[in-house]
């Protein structure tokens, strides 16, 4: 008997440069077949066990099983027995026997990990606390609609070092680009990380210079889910840090503008670039339906 051991997507780094590469062109491929199309996920049922709120991760996997043929469960905390203190590894077996795959979004990503060790079916990381590859997917997918190739372009990071920050340093070797990184001091991503990043990684001081020439500029709120009671100090820290026109004019002409949001239009980001021609965070945000059939597809396959 051949034991089928199951894949899991807990951060980009568990798919092969050719993979994401094929999930890419997926995606691309996905927008624009029809809706009444081949249901390849017929049958096949996905649990969904958030422990933190979503409104995009949650619509995007949602509407993916509906238009493949599947169906989506969706668990909040409140709903299961984790809340009354069941194990995540008990939890992770129990599913394992009901349904064909697993998104989870929870806080520390020891917690996605150890829930993967004891899961037979696929799990997907839906954000942890350390990564949020599902969103890499999203914003990949975009820019080379919108650019072509992003192997061999520069791309800037400001902000906070925060999950989406850390899976963009994971994704700079995987896909080839190169990232300036600017923090300020005391928010940088684990050390860890940062050196995991390796050539492909360059950290800078000063937004304005980190910006210069680059191909496209990506930031994320100053304070993520469950960091709301730092919100007024880190807004003085991170004031320097925002993307504006001014910031923008120092890029490359060609330059996009990324968000995962929301986004705070005023403190990360000024509406200005928010709304402005360079942005194209409508697209990102509904590529992760598009990416995420692909990721099914490959997991479920």
């Amino acid at each position: 008997m051949i034991e089928i051991v199951a894949r899991h997507f807990l951060t980009l780094g568990d798919l092969s440069p050719a993979e994401l590469d094929g999930l890419l062109r997926r995606g691309i491929g996905q927008k624009s077949r029809k809706v009444s199309g081949p249901r390849p996920l017929s049958g096949r049922v996905l649990a969904m066990v958030f422990e933190k709120s979503s409104t995009r991760t949650r619509v995007s996997f949602e509407t993916t099983m509906a238009q493949l043929g599947g169906t989506a469960i969706f668990l909040s905390v409140q709903d299961t027995q984790l809340s009354r203190g069941e194990p995540v590894e008990d939890m992770a077996r129990v599913l394992s026997r009901m349904v064909d795959a697993i998104v989870v979004r929870t806080h520390g990503h020891d917690r996605l990990v150890r829930f993967a060790a004891h899961a037979s079916v696929p799990v997907i990381n839906g954000l942890t606390d350390r990564h949020h590859p599902c969103q890499l997917l999203a914003d990949m997918q975009t820019y080379v609609e919108h650019r072509g190739p992003i192997a061999g372009r520069r791309v800037a990071w400001l902000g906070d070092g925060n999950n989406v920050c850390c899976s963009y340093i994971e994704a700079a070797g995987l896909y080839g680009f190169t990232l300036h990184l600017c923090c300020p001091p005391g928010y940088l991503p684990p050390p860890e990380v940062v050196e995991g990043g390796g050539a492909a990684l360059r950290c800078f001081e000063r937004p304005e210079e980190a910006v210069r020439g680059v191909h496209l500029v990506v930031t994320d709120v100053w304070a993520s889910m469950g960091q709301e009671q730092e919100a007024e100090a880190r807004r003085a820290v991170f004031l320097p840090y925002q993307v504006n026109e001014a910031l923008m004019g120092l890029c490359d002409p060609g330059a996009l503008f990324m968000h995962c949001l929301p986004a705070h239009r005023g403190e990360e980001v000024s509406a200005g670039v928010m709304d402005g021609p360079s942005s194209v965070v409508w697209d990102e945000a509904g590529n992760r339906l598009h990416a995420q059939k692909a990721l099914l597809e490959l997991l479920l396959r």
